[in-house]
């Protein structure tokens, strides 16, 4: 059986590409930048009064692959690959717009980073889970950051979020 994958790394080759020439390695951790997007969404709080969720897994997150610039290569699958920049600052004025989307999805969403050419904002919530939000809606890219890169980077068509 033939996969997508070296025995190496977790990501599939095109992935794993994309995030060591973004400078992404294994075990990166940069838990202080982290800490300090963690005190600045914190420290916001929208004219309106909404303030920013911070949490573990969005912590985690921003340690591994913050400040990333990831530009995939390639193809995609099903649409285009899309260049990334992740660090959550991107959000700090749409501190309501995630509440919205925490309320509606039950759990709380931080945000994540942004799709430069696209502005559409990533967010993860409490479990993990990855999210896009743009003018064309809300979309699911992946129970977690890995499944989410993978979409993002190989072009993989993501779920659209519904109100059903």
């Amino acid at each position: 059986m033939h996969t997508d994958r070296t025995s190496t790394t977790r990501f599939a080759v095109p992935v794993d590409a994309a995030l060591r020439t973004a400078g992404w390695t294994p075990g990166r951790w940069d838990i202080k930048q982290a800490e300090i997007w963690a005190d600045t969404l914190r420290d916001h709080t929208s004219p309106a009064g909404h303030r920013h969720a911070v949490f573990p897994a969005a912590v985690e997150a921003w340690a591994e692959f913050g400040g990333l610039h990831i530009h995939p290569t390639g193809p995609g699958r099903r649409i285009a690959p899309v260049d990334l920049h992740i660090d959550p600052l991107h959000g700090l004025h749409l501190a309501r717009t995630l509440a919205d989307l925490g309320r509606a999805l039950d759990t709380e969403v931080s945000p994540l980073g942004t799709e430069p050419h696209t502005r559409s904002l990533l967010a993860i919530d409490t479990e993990g889970r990855v999210y896009a939000l743009d003018h064309t809606g809300d979309w699911y890219l992946g129970p977690d950051m890995d499944r989410a890169l993978t979409t993002l980077v190989t072009g993989t068509e993501p779920e659209r979020l519904t109100t059903a």
